[in-house]
């Protein structure tokens, strides 16, 4: 299962041999597959960014898929031609519902709300700043993580649904606010693009202080960020709060 399909899907499966197809062409090892049998089953989309979106069209080589997002999403997706690559015989979509349970494969996954911004392509002026989002409470095992990565504010309700989890992989866009501005290569603010920064008396740190979590970690970081820096002031202050980093290829197993 996928969450979400990025534009550099092809390289991130290439990156990692569980994602591999399984068998050659002549099934040589038994498998009786082709090339193109891909494990990837299901992807699962929060919302209409091209960064979640593109990666779909990699996922195009006639093999059973199941696409999964709340209906606005599959409406964005129906309505675009190039994405009739993903023929519909063979590729299944289905609709998610906020705060409805739906299961796919042996994970249960529940679509939560939390304030966002259209898309980028979708965007008409400030007027369309405000949206609602999706973030995903993945449970399995007895076990539930929770996936946010985009989120422009944090909620009393989004607080009390990820509350015991045992992994929250949160948007780690921006250290603050400003920072497009103060590196000199933009003018919008995080909240403007939908982010809430990381710093700050209302940042992610502060908001979720006091929530009681396993592990905690910041996903989506932008290459402005000073986290990305080792040793660095922001990274030492996020490490102290007792969250981490995400890395490529970073794996959690229990």
């Amino acid at each position: 299962m996928l969450l979400n399909a990025s534009p550099d899907l092809r390289q991130q499966i290439l990156d990692n041999p569980p994602l591999w197809p399984r068998g050659d062409a002549s099934g040589g090892d038994g498998s009786g597959g082709d090339g193109r049998a891909s494990p990837i089953g299901h992807v699962v989309v929060t919302n209409a960014d091209i960064d979640h979106l593109a990666g779909l069209l990699t996922l195009r080589e006639r093999q059973p898929l199941t696409v999964a997002a709340e209906g606005p999403v599959l409406d964005q997706i129906a309505a675009n031609p190039a994405f009739g690559v993903l023929d519909p015989e063979i590729v299944r979509f289905e609709r998610l519902r906020a705060g409805a349970p739906h299961h796919l494969a042996d994970v249960e996954v529940t679509p939560l709300p939390v304030p966002a911004k259209v898309p980028l392509w979708m965007e008409r002026g400030a007027e369309t700043l405000a949206a609602e989002g999706t973030a995903l409470l993945l449970s399995a095992g007895g076990r539930r993580v929770a996936y946010v990565p985009a989120c422009a504010a944090v909620t009393a309700a989004l607080r009390a649904a990820v509350a015991g989890c045992d992994l929250l992989l949160f948007d780690g866009t921006l250290w603050r606010d400003d920072e497009l501005r103060a590196a000199g290569v933009g003018t919008k603010t995080g909240r403007r693009m939908g982010h809430l920064p990381i710093s700050g008396p209302d940042g992610a740190l502060a908001a979720w202080r006091d929530v009681p979590l396993g592990r905690r970690v910041f996903i989506h970081l932008n290459n402005t960020n000073p986290l990305l820096v080792a040793g660095s002031p922001e990274r030492i202050a996020v490490a102290d709060a007792g969250w981490e980093v995400a890395e490529d290829g970073m794996e959690f197993a229990w």
